[in-house]
């Protein structure tokens, strides 16, 4: 991890840990440049995880109502969800929703598209055209998790923030699990990503020190859905996302979203299609399903792996895009990372 750190350009934290909680783990590096490169970071460091919100947030709180009966995953929405009805997506079914086989757009662009407000974005996602037939192919979307956010906010009765915090963070004592705009009190420990603007622009507030986005999200559309989406929004740290994957192989008693959802989730699921995925999860790139090696990514630099067979996570944290958008270094890191702990 020390030499990978160097390759990267980043501060990294990282762990590894079974059922039962972290086993091993570690931090090296900076925080980052500038005014961050005397900090460094550590297991109780905020990272804005990109779209592993979408495990932490929206993939746990799919189950609880999965669970409960109130979210069919193969009945097409238009049948059962109001919303839908008459329109394209109408055709498409959760487990599409979750697997990137919906056939939705492969692009959000949502300011540009449908301007900046929250009700315009969804009427602008509930009325898109489909970019190719449901299961077709699976082609990664964050208009997935939007929508499925919309689906499940309606069936949940509140905001995905305020679910996910009463299903999820709360009950596993994950207390540096939020949703962004973090307070002023917790920037000392969060890292920071990129440049206010970089993206485009509709960025504004947590820009101190030099413009960095620190405390805000990071991805645009979210930013432009309040923050709060399942797409991304959510900041963790890494000792509270070791409580979540311990979680995720042995549920605790009471857990709304363990047991069957997690074997249904963690098992492949798109017949054949590459990239093969799961339910939310993605079966982990160098690694035959039958394996059972599960990972999820998040664009800022953020991951996570799980393998219910083997009965072990790993989670791997870097702010990558607060240096550049090279994927590379990054990329060979977690492959390599993935081998030692995995095989």
């Amino acid at each position: 991890m020390r030499e990978g750190v160097r390759t990267v350009g980043a501060g990294a934290v990282w762990a590894v840990g079974d059922a039962a909680g972290p086993l091993g783990g570690g931090s090296h590096g900076p925080l980052g440049q500038g005014p961050y490169a005397r900090l460094s970071p550590g297991a109780d460091t905020l990272y804005d995880l990109a779209s592993l919100t979408k495990v932490v947030a929206l993939w746990p709180c799919a189950g609880v109502l999965w669970q409960e009966g109130l979210l069919p995953l193969d009945e097409p929405l238009g049948r059962w969800w109001p919303p839908a009805g008459g329109r394209r997506v109408g055709g498409v079914t959760v487990r599409q929703l979750l697997t990137h086989t919906a056939g939705m757009l492969p692009f959000t662009r949502f300011e540009k598209l449908y301007g900046p407000e929250a009700s315009a974005i969804r009427a602008g996602v509930l009325g898109a055209p489909l970019h190719r037939e449901p299961g077709e192919a699976v082609e990664y979307t964050d208009r997935a998790a939007v929508l499925l956010t919309y689906v499940v906010e309606d069936l949940g009765g509140a905001g995905l923030d305020e679910l996910a915090a009463r299903w999820v963070w709360r009950p596993l004592g994950m207390a540096d699990t939020r949703y962004g705009p973090l307070p002023e009190g917790e920037l000392s420990r969060t890292a920071p990503t990129e440049r206010s603007g970089t993206d485009g622009g509709y960025a504004d507030g947590g820009c101190a020190d030099g413009g960095y986005l620190r405390g805000v999200v990071h991805d645009p559309s979210a930013r432009l859905l309040g923050g709060v989406s399942g797409n991304a929004g959510a900041f963790s740290s890494g000792r509270d996302l070791a409580r979540f994957l311990a979680a995720v192989l042995d549920p605790p008693a009471g857990t709304g979203w363990g047991g069957d959802w997690t074997a249904e989730s963690l098992r492949e699921q798109t017949g054949g299609l590459e990239p093969a995925r799961g339910l939310s999860w993605m079966v982990a790139p160098g690694t035959d399903p039958a394996e059972g090696t599960f990972v999820h990514y998040g664009f800022t630099g953020t991951g996570f792996w799980v393998s219910r067979r083997l009965g072990r996570w790993a989670v791997l944290l870097t702010n990558k895009v607060h240096y550049d958008r090279n994927t590379r270094p990054l990329t060979d890191l977690r492959n390599a990372y993935r081998r030692a702990v995995f095989g």
